[in-house]
């Protein structure tokens, strides 16, 4: 059974719309962020998608490099998520007003 690129590039557009619309609607900072991941995952099956269709491994080696820099940057959100919630008692960001004048 061979899969055809269509069905990786439909998959990778829903994973990304859905982060797209979490990050839109929902309120609860750890939603956020967990949408914001879907979101990087999404372009990830994407660069793996073309990689392979092309037959060439730079794509793949790239998100190597974008998993690298999303698990740092989901240490350094959830560090911030948790100092935040230690402060003001709540992660829903419209309550969360430290950095408005």
């Amino acid at each position: 059974m061979n899969i055809t690129i269509e069905y990786y590039l439909i998959l990778s557009a829903f994973m990304f719309i859905v982060g797209v619309a979490g990050v839109l609607t929902r309120r609860n900072a750890i939603i956020v962020f967990m949408s914001i991941e879907l979101m990087l995952n999404s372009a990830n099956l994407t660069l793996v998608t073309f990689s392979s269709y092309l037959g060439n491994s730079i794509g793949q080696l790239f998100v190597f490099f974008v998993m690298t820099v999303a698990a740092a940057e989901a240490a350094v959100g959830l560090a911030i998520i948790l100092a935040i919630f230690r402060n003001k008692l709540t992660l829903n960001i419209d309550e969360i007003n430290i950095l408005k004048w």
